[in-house]
């Protein structure tokens, strides 16, 4: 299948197509005498594997290694353990998340209007409580 055939059954635009293949996630595919992209449906199932993995949260870098893992089809837990340190820092998200949310929820309870000049004495914003390190 031609490119553009490819991109459609995957999901993907054909510049997102061309861009995987410079980072090396699809390999070359073969060409037609003409000079065309020839992809097999072995193609589609790596592209939407590649998405898939995105959605998941995994970096192109990350996917890559995992890819190169897999192709040297050695018994890894390249997913297993990459998974493991996505749900970690996903959940290291979460709570910062909540903390944001938390403190959002107070600044909406104080009624306060103006960053700098907050009529309420205890303002989260103004009492400091929100500061970082």
């Amino acid at each position: 299948m031609r490119s553009g055939e490819l991109a459609s059954a995957a999901g993907v635009n054909v510049q997102t197509l061309r861009y995987y293949e410079r980072r090396g996630l699809l390999p070359e595919p073969r060409r037609s005498p003409g000079g065309h992209r020839d992809y097999d449906s072995a193609a589609v199932r790596l592209l939407r594997l590649v998405r898939a993995a995105q959605r998941l949260g995994f970096t192109l870098d990350e996917i890559a290694a995992l890819l190169g893992a897999s192709s040297r089809r050695q018994p890894s837990s390249g997913l297993r353990g990459g998974a493991r340190d996505k749900l970690r820092e996903i959940d290291g998200r979460m709570a910062e998340l909540a903390t944001v949310r938390d403190a959002l929820a107070r600044v909406v309870d104080a009624e306060c209007d103006s960053l700098t000049h907050c009529a309420e004495a205890d303002c989260p914003l103004s009492a400091g409580e929100l500061a970082g390190p």
